[in-house]
């Protein structure tokens, strides 16, 4: 296990290697879970690569229905877009929500993604070019992947 990673229980459907998946937060039914706290150890809305299954030992779970598996995570990359200027590889960041006028709503995801909040400190780890001036109107961006 790297400092990066993090041990939870995720339900066994999801538990491929390199699978992404954002943790939506504690259910009710798990307030009567004796597992709870290993489950419940990563942040709500955050998004997540499952980097190693730890063990094929499968444990009850009042919410997945197949149990849940041992896993070991890290924060996923997240396609986002942001000012054009500050899309430089290795370049620390904080996330900023576009100020587009006008944008495609195909490119919505891109702009608001899911796991990424206002005011996140994160990396640039790939830039993947311009967002078409055809997508977005008002704004210079660049597709790029963040790494929190």
């Amino acid at each position: 296990m790297t400092n990066d990673t993090t041990i939870t229980l995720i339900g066994s459907k999801l538990a491929k290697e390199g699978e992404d998946f954002v943790f939506m937060g504690e259910s009710r039914e798990c307030k009567k879970c004796k597992l709870r706290k290993t489950c419940l150890n990563l942040d709500p809305g955050r998004k997540y690569r499952v980097a190693k299954i730890r063990n094929n030992t499968v444990h009850d779970c009042f919410i997945h229905d197949d149990g849940v598996l041992t896993v070991e995570v890290e924060t996923a990359p997240i396609l986002a877009a942001i000012e054009s200027r500050k899309a430089v590889v290795g370049s620390k960041v904080s996330y900023e929500l576009p100020k587009c006028k006008e944008f495609d709503d195909n490119v919505y995801d891109i702009l608001f993604p899911e796991g990424l909040k206002e005011g996140d400190k994160c990396t640039v780890v790939k830039v993947l070019g311009p967002m078409d001036d055809e997508m977005v109107s008002g704004c210079s961006l660049k597709k790029v992947e963040l790494k929190l």
